[in-house]
């Protein structure tokens, strides 16, 4: 398999997984990669808020979308990088973002945006 192919593969599989995870695991595996406080940031949400949607309370679909976008840049991210890159990446300034972090971006619902300079720094960018 060419690497572009498995690059749009793991791509495609990032995506399923950000739509199938579950509110409850889709929390727990963004406050551990990324730390409550992060998390709290692209909802603009406070910690306490995070906590409770990780046990369980519906954080309605409007407030899950940047943290499932935010879970499938992280599923691109993990074959190729440490935690510690991407855990930097989303909060770096991005010059694809126009010099804001990531973080920044999905907070301000460019989705599309920071999927593609996920997809630029995956290609060297």
């Amino acid at each position: 398999m060419t690497r572009t192919a498995s690059t749009g593969q793991a791509r495609t599989t990032a995506h399923r997984q950000s739509i199938i995870v579950s509110q409850t695991d889709l929390v727990e595996a963004l406050t551990t990669k990324l730390g409550a406080k992060l998390v709290a940031f692209i909802v603009t949400r406070n910690v306490s808020t995070i906590s409770r949607w990780k046990s369980g309370q519906d954080a309605g679909e409007a407030a899950l979308l940047p943290l499932r976008i935010t879970y499938q840049v992280i599923q691109m991210l993990e074959g190729q990088e440490a935690d510690s890159t991407i855990r930097a990446w989303f909060m770096g300034s991005n010059p694809q973002l126009d010099d804001l972090s990531p973080a920044e971006a999905l907070r301000d619902g460019l989705n599309r945006e920071t999927l593609a300079a996920a997809r630029a720094f995956l290609a060297g960018g």
